[in-house]
């Protein structure tokens, strides 16, 4: 693994037996434990700002690599075929129980940003007995709706919208590891506030990448290095792992009927940058109203989809805040 900016080098990287998973963590600090849910396409790198700022606060903050993801690699040994159907939001929330109790923490409070906020959100609705606290960053949280959603996505925006493009096996997975620095590249450019609304749609017959743009240079919140970091810890796993998350859209909702309609109970933070593109179909206006105990909902200007990169001091101060009032 390369070697991390020097302000995480304090950093500590270990393998943890999470249930049936072997998952790898990147943990600093100690004290209560707060946990970090990445999105995608990304790992427990895009948490290298807050695991440092939450360890000098007092916390023992821990990132992992989700299930499929990078380090921590597919639900299934190698060698063998990836079954979609094990990246449903039960699996993705059973992975954090399961990373809890391996970590023998009883509580924690959990942040998740992009997909890592769902599995939050979901964490918080099935297990508020063990969550005491939940972050949204990007992704706010949208109660179950009375139909499937990739038929309903499909309606609305069309076979060219990302999620619905997302569905075909193999297609986006072949696209995005052909060329992994331009993948990384011009994703996380495209979708950062600097780029206002580089992000277009993806043109008939054409992939995900042909609706970015190509960054003349890259932003300040994003160096070579970190391009580089994200393509070392793909080449470990691929695209398909996490990509199958998307591939259970459907499911979950099937799986997730006894929660119809219902609220999170814990109290709850709600982040997002207001250049971000995401906002625009994800609404976060009735949010309050599906997290009673939502204590604020913060938009960051300037800010686009990549909020604890783009404006890591920010989002950091934001989570210790909300974790200090907790008691």
């Amino acid at each position: 693994m390369s070697s991390p900016p020097g302000d995480i080098a304090s950093v500590r990287h270990r393998y943890v037996q999470a249930a049936g998973l072997r998952m790898h963590v990147a943990e600093a600090g100690e004290g209560p434990l707060v946990l970090l849910l990445h999105g995608f396409p990304e790992s427990w790198y895009s948490w290298r700002h807050q695991l440092t700022a939450l360890a000098d606060a007092g916390y023992h903050a821990v990132a992992p690599d989700q299930r499929g993801y990078c380090a921590t690699g597919p639900a299934v040994p190698a060698g063998q075929p990836d079954d979609v159907g094990g990246y449903t939001i039960l699996h993705l929330t059973g992975d954090v129980i399961a990373l809890m109790d391996a970590l023998r923490a009883e509580h924690a409070v959990i942040a998740g940003h992009d997909w890592g906020a769902p599995v939050a959100w979901h964490a918080a609705l099935f297990r508020p007995d063990r969550v005491t606290g939940v972050i949204g960053l990007s992704v706010p949280y949208l109660p179950r709706g009375s139909a499937p959603p990739v038929a309903t996505l499909r309606a609305v925006f069309g076979d060219s919208f990302y999620m619905v493009y997302f569905q075909q096996p193999g297609i986006a997975d072949e696209e995005l590891s052909r060329d992994p620095a331009a993948t990384f590249r011009r994703l996380l450019y495209s979708l950062s506030g600097d780029a206002r609304g580089a992000m277009r749609p993806i043109p008939a017959g054409g992939g995900i990448l042909d609706a970015c743009t190509e960054p003349g240079e890259l932003p300040g919140w994003l160096s070579q290095h970190d391009i580089d970091c994200y393509v070392e810890q793909y080449a470990q796993s691929g695209f398909t792992g996490p990509l199958n998350w998307y591939r259970n859209l459907d499911r979950n909702w099937e799986l997730t009927g006894s929660w119809q309609h219902a609220k999170v109970p814990v109290p709850a933070l709600f982040i997002a940058g207001e250049r971000d593109p995401v906002l625009g179909f994800l609404s976060p206006e009735r949010l309050a109203s599906a997290v009673p105990q939502l204590r604020a909902s913060l938009l960051l200007p300037g800010c686009g989809h990549w909020t604890q990169q783009e404006r890591a001091d920010d989002v950091s101060a934001a989570i210790i805040d909300f974790v200090r009032s907790l008691g």
